[in-house]
């Protein structure tokens, strides 16, 4: 089992290193109009004629920021910008200066150049982060909005904007930030803060002075307050905690504050909304909750009990499955991920999915897709492995029928699947041997007879099709009786 468990494994975080790496080349743009798209591109003289003209008295100074702002919309004249001598030490001035509209046209051309997808350009801001930092205290929500927002944008790809922001104090900036009530400057600064934490250097650098802030705990309200008011916010800062959690610094502080229960509590709740039907948008917040989860299940912490023992989850997860199954088939594979972890290690959510009778929704979702049959077989030898009552109860719910369809038109690595399960099924309860090769399962085996990496496996459990009827369970087995209700 152990191998074909890996390769789910493999198979899964490679699909999670891929969503991590397209959120973490992501930049916002907070731009209003552009003039019906009539911008043009400027040359050289007139990109220099625009910086002579914004240090000149206040009503030029103004339309000209304004021009210049809608030209920095092209990544050739934001290049041209940066290389003129002295052209960011004005746009820094016009961005300190007391006249708030003057201020906030600067704030928006540096806006447009921390889009910009050239390091260089990036990195000609540099003089602008300690103000931008300052101006994150301001009393208006539009101008922090953008502060926020461009800080956002510099410091996705530019590692010595990183690097300059830690000294300054962004993490300080960000937690006194975080007690805004508005909620734009909230989502603002959950976009920073995901940004750093995907980092290269996140772990080393930035997680540890953001674990010890106060930003954790004041995440964790903020993800799970007015869901359906401030969705946007809640999104932001579940991301947060994922990478938080997949850091693997000190989880256990978070466990310390609650995290674990919190996170179920928000699970149920999520589940209620979908149960009413109040769901557009809600796989957004339950799929970084849902890996959250997961990851600090899966994470071995000396002194720390990271389990749950609350049957309402495995409820709210096959309401997502259900949900969500036709349109977003990934929160479905998240869901069986935190599945296949609650069962791993643990009887008692094993127990509480045959109470619950569940097996039959689970065995629904073999035909999905591959991903999501490999998940299911997986979940079922966690099951599985529990022993003999936990067997014939799988038995009884028509699992070998499904297994038979399965390893008839399954690939080699979901066949292996099915052969471990078959294997755990056929060891702790003899009875489904006899009944698998009384429905075709001979003729699925065959299949597969040739394949190197399964064909030991595969003659094995033939070998059983020649052997007597084996002796009556009951007899070889004696563990506990098959589970009626949930321990």
């Amino acid at each position: 089992m152990l191998c074909c468990l890996q390769s789910v494994i493999v198979l899964f975080v490679a699909l999670r290193k891929a969503r991590k790496q397209q959120q973490l080349i992501s930049k916002r743009l907070l731009r209003e109009d552009t003039q019906n798209g009539e911008e043009k591109l400027l040359a050289f003289c007139q990109v220099l004629q625009l910086l002579q003209d914004i240090q000149k008295g206040t009503e030029e100074r103004k339309k000209s920021l304004s021009c210049l702002r809608q030209a920095l919309q092209h990544k050739e004249t934001q290049q041209k910008f940066v290389r003129l001598e002295g052209s960011m030490r004005v746009l820094i001035g016009l961005f300190t200066s007391s006249l708030a509209d003057v201020q906030m046209e600067a704030a928006r051309c540096l806006h447009e150049l921390s889009h910009s997808s050239d390091p260089a350009v990036a990195e000609a801001c540099l003089p602008a982060t300690s103000y931008l930092l300052t101006y994150l205290s301001g009393h208006s929500i539009e101008f922090t909005e953008l502060c926020l927002y461009t800080l956002g944008n510099l410091v996705v790809e530019s590692e010595a904007v990183r690097k300059q922001l830690l000294p300054q104090g962004i993490i300080s900036a960000l937690a006194c930030c975080i007690q805004s009530p508005h909620e734009a400057v909230l989502e603002g600064l959950g976009y920073v803060l995901s940004q750093l934490l995907q980092a290269k250097e996140a772990s080393i650098e930035i997680i540890p002075l953001v674990l010890d802030s106060a930003l954790p705990q004041h995440m964790l309200q903020l993800v799970c307050s007015n869901l359906e008011l401030g969705m946007g916010v809640a999104v932001e800062f579940a991301w947060c905690l994922h990478y938080i959690v997949c850091s693997c610094v000190n989880n256990a502080l978070l466990i310390s504050q609650g995290i674990m229960s919190t996170l179920v509590l928000l699970l149920l709740e999520l589940a209620s909304m979908v149960s009413k039907a109040v769901a557009d948008g809600l796989e957004l917040l339950i799929c970084p909750v849902l890996r959250c989860l997961s990851n600090l299940l899966a994470e071995e912490m000396e002194g720390c009990n990271v389990q749950v023992h609350d049957e309402r989850l495995l409820v709210a997860l096959f309401t997502f499955m259900q949900y969500f199954l036709n349109n977003h088939l990934f929160i479905v594979q998240e869901c069986l991920w935190l599945l296949n972890n609650l069962t791993a290690d643990e009887p008692f959510f094993c127990s509480a999915v045959l109470t619950l009778d569940l097996i039959p929704a689970l065995l629904q979702l073999l035909p999905c897709s591959r991903m999501v049959t490999l998940l299911v077989l997986t979940v079922l030898c966690n099951i599985a492995e529990k022993g003999s009552a936990y067997c014939q109860q799988l038995h009884q719910k028509v699992v070998l029928s499904s297994l038979i369809s399965t390893l008839t038109l399954s690939d080699a690595e979901v066949a292996g699947q099915c052969l471990e399960l078959l294997h755990l099924l056929f060891l702790h309860w003899p009875e489904a041997a006899a009944d698998f090769f009384s429905h075709a399962g001979l003729q699925a085996l065959e299949q597969h007879q040739h394949h190197p990496e399964l064909q030991e496996r595969v003659r094995a459990l033939m070998d059983l099709a020649a052997q007597p009827a084996a002796a009556s369970p009951s007899s070889l087995v004696s563990s506990a009786a098959v589970p009626s209700s949930v321990p």
